[in-house]
């Protein structure tokens, strides 16, 4: 279908941002894209261009948003609009700018993406024993970790194995089973630990000093290759490493695993505020994305909730 022909002031418009702009011919194509999708609406209420009302405006956003264009989508649209609007007030062709005020429909946020509880066993539950021991003692612990307890990655890189008063202050209370870390905002909060995972750790510790020089004192709970503290990016590429040699067809990376602790203590307690408190956010709404998940059964503690907290019988 032929976009139709643009009038005289559009075309003044065009010209204007593309000396005054210096555009790419691409993204002048885009703003020659949103004039003609602006003729063509206006056509349809029989309104000249510049006469358009901000009524009519809201109008042209709900059918673009009834035939599935995307809020983000729309948002550009209109800063195109805006951006022509505002021009023809300054050279006094229009008394205001009808597209001011008015704002795309709210993107509805994705669920987030967790694995299945079975999944999510089958992940912490994984061992690789072709694999270097030191490092599949560590990625162990790592995976059982994030799982366990809802980290965020920085808070994982960040722990150490003693308390302190350094920038990376996270760590394990082994009595208590409980990590303590450091969120954003420099927030920090204490979070349990699943038996697995404290089981995990331990294996790890006990290997973790084997490939340096017995002067090494390196503070970080979890270290690289070179004996430095592991970096987020090294974390999130073992993890999607991992997920792979566990056979999940699903990637994962650590905020899979934060998602799928989130989702799987709600289906089984219903407590958002308690879900709130174990993943550290400032406000309830950002932890009720995961209501919308489908709830199973109802358990009133973590030892009941979380399946890699469970004994075994």
């Amino acid at each position: 279908m032929a976009h139709p022909a643009l009038d005289a002031v559009a075309g003044q418009y065009l010209e204007h941002v593309r000396v005054e702009k210096r555009l790419s011919a691409r993204t002048l194509a885009l703003y020659t894209l949103d004039l003609e999708r602006l003729s063509t609406l206006a056509q349809t209420v029989q309104t000249p261009l510049l006469q358009l009302q901000p009524v009519q405006i809201r109008r042209f956003v709900a059918q673009m948003h009834g035939q599935g264009r995307s809020g983000r989508g729309i948002a550009l649209i209109l800063s195109g609009w805006r951006g022509f609007f505002h021009w023809a007030a300054q050279q006094g062709l229009v008394p205001h700018n009808p597209v001011q005020g008015v704002r795309a429909p709210k993107q509805a946020k994705p669920l987030p993406k967790a694995l299945g509880v079975d999944d999510a066993v089958q992940l912490a539950g994984f061992r690789n024993d072709d694999a270097d021991p030191w490092t599949e003692a560590r990625d162990a612990a790592m995976t059982e970790l994030l799982y366990s307890s809802g980290l965020r990655v920085g808070e994982l890189v960040g722990l150490n194995l003693q308390p302190g008063d350094a920038a990376h202050s996270g760590w394990i209370d082994w009595e208590a089973a409980e990590a303590h870390v450091l969120g954003k905002g420099g927030k920090r909060r204490t979070v349990p630990v699943g038996k697995h995972a404290l089981a995990a750790l331990q294996r790890w510790l006990r290997r973790r000093a084997e490939p340096f020089e017995p002067d090494w004192a390196e503070p970080a709970l979890f270290v690289g290759a070179r004996g430095g503290r592991m970096s987020a990016q090294t974390a999130w590429a073992r993890l999607r490493q991992r997920g792979q040699q566990a056979g999940l067809a699903q990637p994962v990376h650590p905020h899979v695993l934060r998602h799928s602790f989130a989702s799987h203590m709600l289906q089984s307690s219903g407590d958002l505020r308690a879900v709130q408190e174990l993943l550290g956010h400032a406000n309830i709404a950002t932890t009720q994305v995961y209501t919308r998940l489908d709830f199973q059964h109802l358990a009133q503690a973590y030892e009941q909730a979380h399946p890699r907290a469970k004994r075994k019988e």
